[in-house]
């Protein structure tokens, strides 16, 4: 197993749902959700290497304005650069900017995936690496959860309101972050194994920024939190 750690970094240019998102004030920090991501990246001490996936040329100048030596940019081709572009074809990608070690993936939608948790994560994939092929962050939910069937996470035969406590957990796949080794990638066509670890998250860590209001509610929350500490 070799263990150089890649970081794979994906932000094209335009955004449906989000208005320039990546690159945008956030909270008043100009570069917005790429300065911060890129901030906290270049602090993971395990990461060798920082690839920013864009089309974007701000995007661009702002990965050169760091200076860092673990920085590199890739010039996404345009036809995986659109909203149209699914994530299985960016996956057959990688393996073509990659060629070994392990590689996370991560976006700058999870801005409170901070350079700690990106550590503790990596070493979590090495100590489980006997019993799992990779390691993927996810939220623990334990809450009264139906479809239009009935309920799924409980039996209203055995007990119609159980304390939600005692509900057998299920586990939402947050997007903040994907470890697994390149050859998972070209072998399994997969950025994560047969057998993936499950790395919690809290709530506040694994917010994600999907929609404006998103975007919105994530900017007082960062406030709060750092108070421009960061």
């Amino acid at each position: 197993m070799v263990n150089k750690v890649t970081v794979f970094l994906p932000m094209r240019k335009g955004s449906v749902r989000v208005k320039n998102k990546n690159i945008r004030d956030f909270a008043s920090i100009k570069g917005g959700l790429a300065f911060i991501k890129l901030s906290q990246l270049i602090q993971v001490k395990e990461i060798d290497k920082i690839i920013v996936s864009t089309d974007d040329n701000e995007i661009k100048i702002l990965v050169k304005s760091f200076k860092n030596k673990k920085l590199v940019i890739d010039d996404r081709p345009a036809h995986l650069a659109t909203s149209e572009t699914l994530t299985n074809e960016i996956i057959d990608y990688i393996p073509s900017i990659i060629e070994e070690g392990l590689v996370i993936w991560t976006h700058v939608t999870s801005p409170f995936v901070d350079a700690k948790i990106y550590s503790q994560a990596i070493k979590s994939y090495f100590d489980n690496y006997s019993k799992h092929d990779s390691l993927m962050s996810v939220t623990k939910i334990q809450k009264f959860i139906w479809n239009q069937n009935g309920p799924i996470t409980y039996d209203r035969k055995k007990e119609k309101w159980p304390r939600t406590q005692t509900i057998e957990p299920v586990y939402e796949i947050n997007s903040g972050f994907f470890l697994a080794d390149i050859n998972i990638y070209k072998n399994n066509k997969d950025r994560i194994g047969y057998n993936p670890f499950f790395y919690e998250l809290t709530h506040k860590e694994s917010y994600d920024i999907d929609w404006e209001e998103d975007f919105e509610i994530a900017e007082v929350l960062w406030t709060n939190l750092y108070k421009g500490n960061k």
